[in-house]
């Protein structure tokens, strides 16, 4: 065994993944706090071939020093756009045939694995501030609440993993496009 080089890996370069085809998933940063993890998220969605990213309420935007750091180039391959209120990008995307999902705890969560993520042709994905989650102003405006099962004390994850777990499942049910 032995790890593969960068020119191994055949990654595509900014210009290629700008003009692949993308998986039809959006994803809405609500009040992000920290850098770091906004970093982290623009490069999951790299990996995950989001179709764009929506930055909003607090969420800092690049550049930034402590958003590149995490993104690793990121910000330059993800097609992204800053919207200060959420509630009214959430709207338009609804016009626009998506689905819209929160990854939050709520009365009515369904567990991500029993989440058929076929059915939805154009998906949302939401998710919140570190400390106080997705903003009550957008529950209503949602289709679906997707809850990460947990089984230890703690009853959240940070904001990155939760994401990451949520978008990988979305990737693994539709498919390599």
């Amino acid at each position: 065994m032995k790890k593969l080089s960068m020119e191994e890996l055949h990654r595509v370069t900014p210009e290629e993944f700008k003009n692949q085809e993308k998986f039809p998933v959006v994803m809405v940063l609500d009040s992000i706090r920290s850098m770091s993890n906004v970093g982290s998220i623009f490069r999951t969605c790299d990996a995950m071939n989001v179709e764009k990213l929506y930055l909003c309420g607090i969420t800092a935007c690049p550049p930034q020093k402590e958003i590149a750091k995490t993104a690793l180039g990121a910000t330059e391959s993800v097609e992204w756009e800053y919207v200060e209120h959420a509630a009214a990008l959430v709207q338009r995307l609804r016009e626009e045939q998506y689905t819209i999902a929160i990854v939050e705890q709520t009365d009515t969560s369904v567990f991500l694995q029993q989440v058929d993520f076929k059915q939805y042709p154009k998906l949302c994905l939401i998710v919140g501030n570190e400390v106080f989650g997705v903003s009550d102003e957008l529950l209503p405006l949602c289709d679906l609440a997707i809850e990460i099962p947990q089984f230890g004390t703690k009853h959240s994850m940070n904001v990155t993993i939760a994401a990451g777990m949520v978008l990988w499942e979305v990737v693994k049910q539709v498919g390599k496009l």
